[in-house]
């Protein structure tokens, strides 16, 4: 889980690093060690069949849930048996796939898992409608009745609040069998953006004809070139223009299947549907979009003080990503180094922490180096339980690599310590606070580099590194959500979405939120066809308002100390066992306000009125 952002910076520091080692060459300290899952691929095996071989078991249940508080704890744990075999399974095939792609057997075990889990949603599918059967009195009572059952009111409290919205058994079990080709809209998408188009070629900054690939367009935003940047940014958003009918066809399959499933649950928007998974009120979007609206006052005013330390008359959209300030002190991070930095960096929050922080880093839960075949970029595995989580990087030795070190282990402890205290019930988190602790650390990292700096170059770069923080983990979100917001709003409303009307929104929206400083070029209006994130079925937000909560929460650790610490640790250790906006809140942020959403641009405007003082002592 991570930041567009640093998605894209991330792939940077892959493109800029060409040279792979094979696996067998990296010392085993930097790899991660799998046998924590199972010791073997046969172990792995004899596992897959048995979780295969008792999926039939689930049919015992069949009818007799309401019979007595027996049969139905039975059923949860036999439920809860298989979800901790499926997570581990799945684990094991991702982490030895991610390792090595090239490697047919791995690739093949993911599917297997895969599919195998598909099998188990169809057989379990009748649990809910069964449960949902039984009159809310007596299914409240007999949880009651039994100790061991106590432990599910909350999954009962939360299937009962979102009764209205369940369906029959053979409803479900259809919708259930739908799941997997509900993704070939995002499927074709992926494909055809990632293995099949083509972005030509150019000239870069060396004067080297170059073919433009994803990594290599995000590369050129970072480059001094201004005239390489353009040629590159061209160059990448062409093929989306010359394709759009089928981009346009992509995206609006993945609109109807998404607006499909929201009516077919009876909900009155398929925004509606999404946030209603974790309960999170359409206040909380609403609140978001129209809190930044009334806010973009500060991202007008970086965009300004940007053009003009630029020396353009007009800032463009490919002049939003690259350095004004220069690092002129610049070094290579090792990643012993980093360890060290970043442990420094968040020791405000106890000696707990550091611990389980150090366990991670000492065994083996962290694959550190790029090697052949290795999966690019960087990520967390999540909580799985009973295994800790693990950590795959690509390690190149960049102040960026600090940052996403910083950033995943936000992500880990996070996981490490829900694992640890939630039973497997509750034993993850939502998708709208996994981004509050991974934030959260950057955050904590970027102050204490800012304390730290030689000289007032440095501090310049890393507060204009903090400022493109919140411009694309917060302000980009945000103008994502928004214009996601607006095309279900107008397919809901049967209004045809073609080629042209998403690229006139989108380059609107682009507009308002850069403001008068950017002249908006052309080919940017057709980058809402190369974000993927639009086929997750409003996600974006999220982003945004686990940046704000961590920037919140940030604050009051570095602010009112021991009491804040505890609240967050306790945040860290809540998994699922409550709905995230109330977890949020136990921490001490309130996301159904507009307090985040002031909180970021204050920072922003602190963070701007330091930069503006800087250049004016220099």
């Amino acid at each position: 889980m991570q930041a567009f952002l640093l998605n894209e910076m991330r792939l940077h520091n892959k493109e800029m690093n060409s040279a792979f080692t094979n696996r067998t060459e990296i010392a085993e300290e930097y790899k991660w060690n799998l046998t924590d899952i199972y010791k073997s691929d046969n172990d792995w095996e004899k596992d897959f069949n048995w979780v295969k071989n008792q999926l039939p078991e689930y049919r015992k249940f069949i009818g007799k849930l309401s019979s007595n508080a027996e049969n139905l704890l039975a059923c949860f744990k036999f439920d809860d048996e298989i979800g901790i075999k499926l997570e581990r399974l799945y684990l094991y095939a991702m982490l030895s796939k991610d390792s090595d792609m090239s490697i047919p057997k791995y690739q093949a075990m993911e599917e297997r898992i895969k599919s195998l889990h598909s099998k188990a949603s169809a057989e379990s599918s009748f649990i809910r409608p069964e449960l949902l059967e039984i009159p809310d009195e007596k299914l409240l009572a007999m949880v009651s009745s039994n100790e061991n059952l106590k432990i599910y009111q909350h999954v009962i409290d939360d299937l009962l609040r979102t009764k209205t919205h369940s369906l029959s058994k053979p409803e479900e079990q259809l919708l259930a069998l739908a799941g997997e080709i509900s993704q070939n809209a995002y499927n074709s998408y992926s494909m055809f953006t990632n293995a099949d188009l083509r972005f030509g070629k150019v000239k870069d900054d060396s004067g080297n004809e170059i073919e433009i690939t994803h990594a290599r367009f995000y590369a050129a935003m970072y480059s001094k070139d201004r005239s390489f940047r353009e040629k590159a940014f061209k160059s990448y958003l062409l093929p989306y223009k010359e394709y759009m009918n089928t981009f346009t066809t992509m995206f609006n399959g993945s609109l109807k299947t998404n607006i499909f499933f929201a009516r077919a649950r009876k909900y009155n928007s398929a925004r509606e549907a999404a946030l209603d998974r974790n309960n999170i009120p359409l206040s909380v979007y609403d609140n978001l979009v129209d809190g930044v609206n009334k806010n973009l006052a500060s991202l007008h005013r970086w965009a300004d003080l940007k053009k003009k330390l630029l020396g353009i008359d007009k800032l463009k959209p490919y002049d939003v990503y690259v350095s004004v300030f220069q690092n002129k002190n610049e070094k290579n991070y090792p990643y012993p180094e980093a360890k060290k930095i970043v442990c420094e960096a968040l020791k405000d929050l106890g000696d707990d922490y550091l611990s389980s922080l150090t366990r991670a880093f000492d065994n083996c839960w962290i694959d550190v180096y790029e090697s052949k075949a290795k999966k690019s970029g960087a990520y967390s595995s999540g909580t799985t339980y009973s295994v800790h989580p693990y950590v795959l990087l690509n390690w190149t030795d960049l102040l960026n690599d600090v940052f996403t070190l910083a950033h995943e282990m936000g992500h880990n402890m996070h996981s490490y310590y829900t694992g640890k205290t939630q039973p497997f019930p509750y034993a993850n988190y939502s998708i709208f606070v996994a981004e509050v602790a991974s934030t959260f650390n950057e955050a904590l990292l970027l102050d204490y580099l800012i304390k730290n700096a030689d000289d007032k170059d440095q501090k310049l770069f890393l507060l204009e590194k903090y400022l493109n923080n919140i411009t694309a983990t917060f302000y980009r979100q945000v103008m994502f959500a928004e214009f996601e917001m607006i095309v279900y709003d107008k397919t809901e409303k049967g209004e045809a979405l073609t080629g042209d009307t998403l690229s006139e929104l989108y380059k609107d929206i682009y507009q308002k939120y850069w403001g008068e400083p950017m002249h908006v070029e052309e080919e940017e209006k057709f980058t809402w066809a190369r974000i993927p994130h639009f086929y997750y079925n409003f996600y974006v937000y999220q982003y945004a308002t686990g940046f704000a909560a961590s920037e919140v929460l940030a604050n009051k650790v570095k602010t009112e100390g021991e009491a804040a610490v505890k609240k967050y640790l306790n945040f860290l250790k809540s998994g699922s066992s409550d709905y995230p906006i109330n977890i949020l809140k136990e921490a001490g942020v309130d996301m159904n306000s507009i307090e985040p959403v002031l909180a970021v641009s204050a920072k922003m405007d602190e963070i701007l009125s330091e930069i503006e003082n800087l250049i004016a002592d220099k």
